[in-house]
């Protein structure tokens, strides 16, 4: 029997926030187009009191707001972006080109081929995010993207220096200085000074996150993201302390950050819920993780590990941190998620910054459907086609002209015709390759 000791907020006010940010969001990109640059300025000052001759960063500014990185945190980067860095090579030695002969004169192939341009935005509002450069950025790079162009809001009114040098030691060949639906507008619909881009990628708030939505089909994008979402799956091997430290690390990012509690343990559930009240006591996010917690989290108590592993993937949730005596049972058995954390050892925030995997994951249920931001997003597989012989023409062209006359193409059918005529040496006419 699966029991909820805790719900969050039902979906239907959770659309009713989506509906209100989807038109705010319509209305904005819909000025962008109208008036480019003028608009993004002014959305600029609105929201960032920020609006500087350009928005994009020359060289001797991207070096000056590297020189305010300490040595210790620029060390820290560098460590982080090998990590990732890693992992995307890895990755893309995994993808391979091919080429295969069929059939006797018959080649078949496809290419790997990056997008040509992408921009990769970085959030920067109540947290500046430099670990998603590192992930857009850097992954990006290692793919073989031609033109990489990165924005992220300002701070304080200047470039945020780490999440510049972020940036640059990651491979952006473009750095500008503008946050939210401003920024992901202009990037994908294009100004007077900024180039459109073919795909956009990263994370953001409701609001990018909607923008994103709504550019879909006119650009690329990664995967639709909501706000973030975390799931702890535990069971009596483990202590409250760590499903509470778990829960609310990940409710920390913004009010509407969902985190459940998976487990066939009454006494872990409740123990754990009492943990959680005395660390928001004490964490100085408390506001913000308080805030979601309340709203949007959950407690679901299972009786069974298969009870847990079906409200799991039902749930689809975007960070999957699993505790239990039987942690690569629910690897090998787990279908819909962003990313798995396995084990007491590893923890979401190794994924969020540093481990080398990517955090810019699915959430929503998007799990369903699709992974997390790799390289392999950035990279599209084209297929061609080729045939050498005369005698694959015809045979080919024969089984051809015969199947697009069951779907009534004649035009399709003398297509393959006349190569039949042409090099198999028969007078053919309509829809006769095949006597």
């Amino acid at each position: 029997m699966i029991e909820y000791l805790k719900r969050g907020k039902t979906e239907a006010d959770r659309s009713e926030d989506d509906a209100k940010t989807r038109a705010v969001v319509e209305s904005t990109l819909k000025d962008i187009e109208e008036r480019g640059d003028a608009a993004v300025r002014d959305l600029s000052q609105k929201f960032d009191n920020y609006a500087p001759d350009r928005f994009r960063l020359s060289d001797s500014e991207i070096e000056a707001a590297m020189s305010k990185v300490s040595a210790r945190d620029m060390d820290d980067i560098k460590y982080a972006q090998v990590q990732i860095r890693r992992f995307a090579e890895a990755q893309r030695a995994s993808m391979t080109d091919i080429e295969v002969e069929t059939m006797p004169g018959v080649i078949l192939g496809h290419k790997n081929i990056p997008v040509q341009s992408v921009g990769c935005y970085v959030p920067g509002g109540k947290f500046p995010m430099v670990a998603s450069a590192h992930m857009s950025v850097l992954t990006a790079s290692v793919a073989g993207v031609p033109r990489i162009v990165a924005s992220a809001p300002p701070q304080n009114g200047e470039p945020h220096p780490a999440i510049v040098a972020a940036m640059k030691m990651g491979g952006a060949h473009e750095i500008y200085v503008l946050g939210g639906i401003q920024a992901v507008g202009a990037m994908a619909i294009g100004t007077e000074t900024i180039d459109p881009v073919h795909m956009l990628v990263g994370p953001g708030n409701a609001f990018v996150a909607e923008a994103k939505r709504q550019l879909f089909g006119r650009v690329g994008i990664d995967l639709f993201a909501g706000p973030t979402e975390t799931m702890v799956i535990a069971d009596e091997t483990v202590d409250a302390e760590l499903c509470a430290t778990d829960l609310l690390g990940q409710a920390e990012h913004g009010y509407n950050s969902p985190a459940v509690l998976l487990t066939n343990s009454r006494k872990l559930a409740t123990e754990t819920q009492a943990e959680i009240g005395r660390l928001l006591e004490i964490l100085p996010t408390a506001e913000t993780a308080r805030t979601s917690w309340e709203e949007y989290g959950e407690v679901i108590l299972c009786d069974t590990y298969d009870e847990m592993l079906a409200v799991a993937d039902d749930i689809a949730s975007e960070h999957v941190q699993v505790m239990t005596d039987r942690d690569d049972w629910f690897l090998d058995n787990m279908t819909c998620y962003g990313a798995l954390f396995l084990g007491p050892r590893t923890n979401v925030a190794n994924g969020d910054k540093v481990i080398g995997t990517n955090h810019t994951l699915p959430t929503r249920k998007a799990g369903r459907y699709t992974g997390g931001l790799w390289v392999g997003k950035f990279l599209k597989t084209h297929s061609y086609q080729k045939v050498t012989t005369d005698e694959a023409a015809a045979e080919i062209g024969a089984y051809c002209s015969r199947l697009c006359m069951l779907e009534g193409f004649v035009g399709h059918a003398e297509q393959a015709n006349v190569r039949v005529r042409r090099y198999g040496g028969k007078n053919v006419g309509y829809g006769q390759a095949a006597d």
